[in-house]
């Protein structure tokens, strides 16, 4: 069995959001047993995976993706989207657009120590476009 469905995660300011609880509102019924593959259409924000007990890995992680990746450089050539934009696509690289997570009792099977991110690169970025595909 294979069943897709796209939604639009709530538009988010720049920064790392926790976002499982919405994420799973949005699945279709989960089988006892298989993959969940999450998809984020888009080349300014990202998915990942990480603590979701104390909020302050989330202002850590815009910091240090703020200090390794820095706007206004002056050898940026793809600059007429703002200053945000091509540190935005770079962050997106790095991070990556995709998730796998298993499937197990029907539940997504996480550590309990985590949670899964929007990581929203821009300021404005509106509400980010989500394929989930279940397998199994």
């Amino acid at each position: 069995m294979i069943i897709q469905k796209e939604f639009t995660l709530t538009p988010h300011k720049r920064g790392f959001h926790l976002v499982t609880e919405e994420i799973s509102r949005n699945l279709p019924p989960l089988p006892p047993t298989g993959l969940l593959h999450l998809f984020i259409k888009h080349t300014s924000a990202a998915l990942t995976i990480n603590e979701n007990a104390d909020p302050d890995v989330q202002t850590d992680m815009e910091a240090i993706f703020n200090r390794l990746i820095r706007e206004r450089e002056p050898y940026y050539e793809h600059t007429c989207e703002g200053d945000d934009d091509m540190p935005a696509h770079a962050k997106s690289t790095i991070v990556g657009v995709e998730l796998t997570i298993p499937i197990t009792n029907g539940r997504m099977n996480m550590g309990i120590w985590q949670g899964i991110y929007l990581c929203e690169f821009r300021n404005r970025g509106g509400g980010r476009k989500i394929v989930a595909t279940v397998i199994g």
